[in-house]
């Protein structure tokens, strides 16, 4: 007789017990069964087995499961047993179980990106939260419920590389979440280490990597292609969008989207006006969404749940203490005899080697740029074109030509003499500078620095490279600085450089008290730890870098008003005059919508400098700034005609649920992860008879690993497992956060106190310990004739029905009260927790006879397989219904998709129409084909239940186990 296999059952293969999660034909008219390990060697493996090349696959039956008292005191091992269960039971509605008991000051906000993914089909979301809300730790909320789901076993994050080390501490210390960094170096040590045929991103389950990094070598693309993931979060995911051209990133992005059905993008500033760009993020996140990049409603995606967004003022009300208003202040000094004479050479320079299209004007736009950041970035631009043009005159053959050449570097031999001329004393803004910074001025007191007070740090950014290095070389000895005391932030460090100046800034004990830097440190990084001042050496040209700049001191988690200057220079020359002026309503613009939404309606970086230079190489353009601004801010409307606010498209779907709706909470046997802990440690030594290293002292747990712990090891990052294999948990949060501070203020970026959690893996090693307390398929048996009857019994068993991938979609628990052989009742777990009181039990520690209990077990079974059919029933009337709303809209969809491939072949030929209808339709064919056999793999469920024996409840004793039912 074959066998019947299907995916939730347990089989015994290779002497340990596995869960199927798929079943698929083979040729050869067998099965190729892909499974789950169960058992404690093979726990939370995925292997693929061949049934007609097995020796022996053994279905686990739950009829057959082997009932054995439970000899340990008060039924300690029972209570364990039946506790992980219960905890690693998968929820299956849209509440979050896990997210709220992180080590984080939740807030309400933060949950409801997780409520909303878990609200779709398949978890795909753009959190595009203002600077500063918290985001990594939404997705770090949204990871840990996936993971509580059995849907986050491999997770890969994409980072800018000045995030790699932040983002993985975040999701360690806050969630016990273990992210391996792979930097180059990293890769190739292990390509180094496995066969030259096998996949890197196979060898760790969850790492994080640099997006530059990957589009680097077109290997990675390979590997990338043969490789899936449960999760795939993209930070800072506008450097993902597609611009004008198809840029690697974008390219690198795209084909991740197709390797994970979570995808989960960060960015504060998601958008960049035009609405192409914003339509690449909506259609990686959902291919079916958006038919037309160029003309789409917002409905399109906001009624998908895709994005979520809040500003400041949206949940001003939840920050307290957090977050206080900005202290904004634009400082103008008035230009000296110097600058003023440099302004005028440049605006009198001709550059003959630069014609049409306005290239001249725009040269002279990038000098004026660069002057209004420094001399010495004016030079070095200077230096480097007059250094092309040289070499291009001693090649040139043309006396025309050459006499262009000459001419022009003679013009910036010219302008480069009258801005040496601006030492250091005439730079007046730089001396602005250092007047804020001291304390016996007027404007040093009014900004009040203290660079004596190791809690008062500075940031001062500029984005030019020689602009930061005149300040490196020239700000400390102007301000008596030493030179620990000054740390630089530039593009050209490696990640681990620009992790270690971070940490470092953060670090109370640490003597830096200023920070130089680039561009580089705007996206993402946190400096608001000692640091509430900044200055603006020179302003961005975009308001999307207004954002990011700020944002790394105005952001949550900030208790001091943050005071932030930018500094200007007021030239008495007209055009200068109007140049600044454009600078200064920018400032304004920033400021303005700080206070009304909390955060300016960004574009690129790129884009936004565009259009500040276009407005600069106008005359008198600052009032057209507001019109080009509001211009640029606009989507159009489903009907085309009326321009939509793009700010308006992020209104999340969620509703606005209390905390308490959108919670959930477990049964439970054991009220807090310390007791739970305390119990397995207490257990394993007292009961299982293993020799541990280990102490518990209210809510701390110090377990030096064994050798089976130490095995997991592999699996995590270096930097998080002790140096000493001396564990140091906590369930206290506060502790949490009293370590991270302590390591902030010294030289340990990776705190020595650990969170303890479920997602811990100390803690999951205890959970595999009790799992195996009875032994393969074997349920324990507990004896409470103080509260039950001598003929009175429950079987407490847990079931459900998974998908076609093996994920569970409907799940219970039912324990069965039995009395005289027939079924009295049934309950749900909860009901049962309170009918027994599993708290006070006494155990003579004897093993009998079970063999009577085991006929209990028939009748139990068929009991729960009839509940659980009824609750199929009603799961699938209501999932059907749903369903066929999905296929229904997807139908709409698609055929919009054709509709607007017809709009765009008009005016093409008719060779030209064949061809893209054919690869257009091919292509459109394939996105929904894919998303109807996803919806059909994952939304259906299997008609046969899984059902496992949790344990049997008897009131009979010891010694009459043997005298019948």
């Amino acid at each position: 007789m074959s066998q019947r296999y299907a995916p939730g059952i347990r089989v015994e293969i290779r002497d340990a017990e596995w869960r199927i999660k798929r079943v698929d034909h083979t040729s050869d008219g067998g099965y190729l069964l892909t499974c789950e390990g169960l058992s404690e060697l093979v726990r939370g493996r995925e292997v693929s087995f061949l049934t007609k090349i097995e020796p022996s696959v053994r279905i686990l039956a739950p009829e057959d499961t082997q009932l054995v008292d439970d000899t340990s005191s008060s039924y300690r091992a029972s209570r364990l047993y039946l506790d992980t269960l219960i905890r690693q039971a998968p929820p299956i509605d849209e509440k979050i179980y896990l997210g709220q008991h992180a080590a984080l000051d939740i807030m309400p906000f933060q949950f409801r990106p997780a409520r909303q993914a878990l609200q779709q089909p398949r978890q795909r979301i753009l959190i595009a939260d203002s600077v500063g809300l918290g985001k990594t730790l939404e997705a770090g909320i949204l990871v840990s419920e996936l993971i509580a789901r059995g849907k986050g076993k491999r997770i890969l994050v994409l980072a800018v590389k000045s995030m790699l080390t932040q983002f993985q501490q975040e999701f360690w210390n806050r969630f016990s979440i273990g992210l391996t960094r792979l930097d180059s170096q990293g890769l190739q040590r292990v390509r180094n280490r496995i066969p030259t045929n096998h996949n890197p991103f196979h060898y760790f389950d969850r790492s994080i990597i640099s997006i530059d990094t990957l589009k680097q070598d077109i290997d990675y693309r390979h590997y990338l292609e043969q490789a899936y993931w449960d999760i795939i979060i993209i930070d800072e995911a506008h450097n993902v969008a597609e611009r004008s051209s198809h840029s690697q990133r974008a390219r690198l992005a795209k084909l991740l989207s197709t390797r994970s059905d979570t995808l989960i993008m960060l960015s504060a500033t998601p958008h960049d006006g035009k609405p192409e760009s914003f339509a690449s993020l909506m259609n990686m996140l959902d291919p079916t969404a958006i038919a037309n990049p160029s003309d789409y409603a917002k409905e399109d995606f906001r009624d998908k749940g895709l994005v979520v967004r809040r500003f400041k003022e949206d949940i001003r009300d939840q920050l307290s203490n957090s977050f206080p208003d900005r202290d904004i202040d634009t400082l103008k000094t008035p230009a000296s005899l110097q600058e003023e004479q440099a302004y005028h050479s440049l605006l009198d320079t001709e550059f003959k080697t630069l014609k049409g299209a306005g290239a001249g004007q725009l040269f002279r736009t990038t000098l004026t740029k660069a002057l209004f950041s420094s001399p010495a970035a004016l030079l070095s631009t200077l230096k480097n074109r007059s250094q092309r043009l040289q070499s291009r005159l001693e090649k040139e053959s043309s006396e025309d030509k050459r006499t262009d050449i000459q001419s022009d570097l003679n013009q910036m031999d010219t302008l480069a003499k009258a801005v040496e001329n601006i030492e250091i004393k005439s730079f007046t803004k730089y001396q602005q500078l250092v007047r804020l910074l001291k304390e016996d001025t007027a404007e040093g007191e009014q900004f009040a620095w203290d660079p004596k007070d190791p809690s008062d740090r500075l940031v001062i950014f500029t984005e030019s490279i020689p602009t930061l290095a005149f300040l490196e070389q020239n700000l400390p000895k102007d301000l008596k600085l030493k030179k620990d005391q000054v740390l630089i932030l530039r593009g050209d460090m490696s990640d681990k450089e620009l992790a270690q100046t971070v940490d470092a800034f953060n670090q109370r004990n640490h003597p830096a008290r200023l920070l130089l830097c680039s561009d580089v440190a705007s996206e993402g990084i946190n400096l608001h730890h000692l640091s509430h001042r900044m200055v603006h050496f020179d302003i961005p040209w975009s308001l999307m870098v207004f954002q990011q700049r700020n944002g790394r001191i105005d952001r949550y988690g900030q208790t001091k008003q943050p005071l932030i200057r930018y500094l200007l220079t007021d030239s008495a020359n007209e055009k200068i005059k109007g140049d600044n002026r454009i600078l200064e309503v920018l400032i304004e613009k920033d400021a303005q919508a700080g206070k009304n939404i909390g955060d300016p309606s960004e574009f690129s970086k790129e884009e936004g400098e565009a259009i500040t230079a276009e407005l600069i190489e106008r005359n008198n353009a600052a009032e057209d700034l507001d019109d080009l601004l509001a211009d640029f801010f606009s989507v159009s409307d489903e009907s085309g005609e009326a321009p939509v606010d793009i700010l308006d498209a992020f209104t999340p779907t969620a509703q606005n649920l209390g905390v308490e709706e959108m919670l959930g909470n477990r049964p439970q046997i054991f009220n807090s992860d310390i007791e739970y802990a305390t119990a397995a440690v207490n257990w394993l030594q007292e009961e299982a008879g293993v020799a541990l290293q280990v102490s518990v002292d209210d809510d701390m747990l110090r377990l030096t690993a064994p050798s089976d712990l130490k095995q997991r090891r592999r699996f995590l990052p270096k930097e998080v497992w002790p140096k000493d294999d001396r564990f140091v948990l906590t369930s206290d949060s506060n502790r949490i956060s009293d370590e991270l501070k302590r390591c902030r203020e010294e030289d340990t970026p990776w705190p020595d106190i650990h969170y303890l959690w479920p997602l811990h893996p100390v803690v999951q090693w205890l959970y595999d310990r009790s799992l195996n307390a009875f032994g393969r398929h074997t349920a324990p048996v507990i004896r409470m004739p103080q509260q039950l009857s001598q003929n009175e019994h429950w079987v407490l068993l847990h079931g459900g029905f998974p998908n076609r991938r093996g994920q569970v979609h409907l799940q219970s628990w039912c324990a069965v009260h039995i009395q005289d052989n027939q079924v009295v009742d049934s309950c749900d777990l909860s009901e049962f927790l309170q009918r027994v009181n599993l708290n006070r039990l006494v155990n003579p520690g004897r093993s009998s006879d079970t063999s009577a209990l085991s006929k209990l077990l028939p009748i139990s079974i068929n009991h729960a397989k009839q509940q659980l059919e009824q609750e199929r029933i009603q799961y699938e009337q209501s999932s059907n219904s749903i369903l066929e709303t999905q296929i229904d809209a997807l139908n709409e969809l698609k055929k919009k998709h054709i509709y607007q491939l017809e709009l765009d072949l008009e005016g093409l030929s008719g060779n030209q129409q064949d061809t893209k209808r054919h690869n257009r339709e091919s292509e459109i064919n394939r996105i929904f084909d894919d998303y109807f056999e996803w919806l059909e793999n994952t939304q259906l469920i299997e008609k046969q239940p899984y059902i496992q024996v949790a344990a049997v409840f008897t009131g009979m004793p010891h010694q009459e186990t043997g005298a019948g039912l």
